[in-house]
């Protein structure tokens, strides 16, 4: 019985020591931190409002770098410019990816301090040939780009972003449904009086890729006879942005949820939106890698397109558009050589910064509760991703980690380190293991995410906050 009894008494103190621990984050700020925390919240919100394709998103991404004295990389080349220490440069792959260098007193060779994340989201994109009409009404037909339930997506407001390019060269920009007088779209779905058979379905396949065809229009043109319905929206179209059926070949249309990004909850401690896989870790690794001025070690902020299929083509992480960066760096530096572009990135030190799946009540059973990422408890840290046996992933070493806490308690920044699901049923991907393979150090970080590849994800404002905090000190001390 003593015995129960002093085991008892240890697991209490062992308890509340971790309770104490574990003091919410939000009760720890001082009244300007709160300030600043709400200030940088607002203004995520504002670009998750108005970047919801890469393109949009590099786009912002270069107007802030310009604004605080970043120059374009390629104008330096043409120029024949040399770099110095100090000197603030960026690069832009297919206007989809982007990456910021601040070039650092300390010699490339012995490495970089690199903030890495993705701009790519989930979305619904047009086929090249999409318009059709069936049943007297306008449809798009789509091929959805990333993981997603399918059924999620049924009867949501929908916008249309992206661009045309006709065969002359010039770029038509698209933005419809975001103003408050614009119209929306929706994929439809079966009334719940004749879906009997469909409802018998497995959630896979209740709602097909086929059959996320985005309803756009219904009035036909008065005097056509034949597709009168898509008669009237190629008139439209005409009328409004000089587009011809034709011109859809060379377009990158996409449909997306429409609406602004919304505060979540009466206490107004989240934010509700589309796109915060992964641009809630870019924009917090943008704003640090822009707040943090003269460096030791230069620092590069790496925002990639495609990493929700795999990180392929040109605009991907599997492509040479960084490695080939780094190397017109170190040639305008005036100490390019294959080794040395070797060596400076095998001495680098990396955060992937990625989201990661946020404890769910409701669906306890899909995470072990000591080993997973809590919202409102910082930015998280993943010393491996991959699924089921470590397969497909990056394992960071104890001695980064080690550097990496060390760095972050000094900056006073509140971490947490989880695992993305039970061992044997959750995993998922960053481009960590591609990085990796330079022998840089590498590690996943990033914030948790409720509701992930949904059209609507939601994040604790402390968790952004605490994010861009860790960020900032990895690019100042690391």
């Amino acid at each position: 019985m003593a015995e129960e009894k002093t085991e008892t008494m240890e697991n209490k103190d062992k308890k509340e020591k971790q309770e104490k621990q574990e003091k919410a984050v939000w009760n720890s700020y001082t009244e300007a931190e709160k300030e600043a925390l709400a200030s940088l919240n607002e203004n995520y919100k504002d670009f998750l409002s108005s970047c919801k394709t890469e393109r949009e998103s590099t786009e912002e991404i270069v107007r802030q770098a310009r604004a605080k004295g970043y120059r374009d990389l390629q104008e330096i080349i043409d120029g024949g410019e040399s770099l110095k220490p100090g000197d603030k440069v960026y690069a832009v792959c297919m206007k989809k990816a982007v990456a910021m260098f601040n070039i650092g007193t300390m010699s490339m060779e012995k490495g970089m301090a690199i903030l890495g994340a993705h701009i790519d989201t989930c979305r619904l994109d047009l086929k090249q040939k999409p318009l059709y009409e069936d049943g007297g009404m306008a449809y798009f037909d789509t091929h959805y780009y990333g993981g997603i339930k399918k059924y999620q997506w049924v009867t949501l407001p929908l916008a249309l972003h992206g661009v045309v390019v006709k065969k002359d060269g010039s770029v038509v920009k698209v933005v419809i449904g975001e103003k408050e007088d614009d119209p929306v779209f929706c994929v439809t779905d079966l009334l719940i009086h004749l879906s009997q058979k469909q409802m018998e379905k497995k959630a896979t396949v209740v709602v097909e890729g086929e059959d996320l065809d985005v309803l756009i229009g219904s009035h036909p043109l008065e005097g056509k006879e034949k597709d009168a319905v898509k008669a009237g929206i190629l008139e439209l179209l005409k009328a409004q942005y000089g587009i011809e059926e034709d011109d859809f070949i060379s377009a990158e249309l996409t449909m997306v949820p429409a609406g602004r990004a919304r505060d979540l909850g009466i206490d107004r401690s989240m934010v509700l939106a589309y796109g915060h896989d992964d641009r809630v870790c870019a924009y917090t690794s943008l704003a640090a890698m822009l707040e943090v001025d003269q460096v030791e070690r230069t620092s590069c902020c790496l925002l990639v397109d495609k990493e929700e299929i795999g990180s392929v083509g040109a605009s991907g992480m599997q492509s040479r558009f960084f490695e080939n960066a780094v190397a017109e760096i170190l040639h305008a530096l005036g100490g390019y050589s294959g080794l040395s572009t070797r060596r400076c990135l095998a001495n680098s030190y990396m955060l992937s910064s990625d989201v990661s799946s946020a404890f769910d009540s409701l669906y306890a059973s899909a995470y072990d509760k000591k080993n997973c990422a809590y919202l409102g408890k910082g930015m998280v840290l993943m010393k491996f991703t991959g699924s089921r046996g470590k397969s497909g992933s990056n394992d960071a070493s104890a001695e980064y980690l080690g550097r990496l806490r060390a760095v972050l308690d000094k900056h006073k920044v509140s971490f947490q380190t989880a695992e993305l699901g039970r061992v044997d049923l959750g995993g998922g991907g960053t481009i960590a293991y591609i990085m990796s393979l330079y022998g840089m150090n590498v590690i996943d970080s990033g914030v948790a995410v409720l509701s992930m590849h949904a059209p609507w994800e939601a994040v604790s404002k402390v968790d952004v906050y605490e994010a861009y905090k860790g960020y900032k000190a990895f690019l100042q001390e690391i």
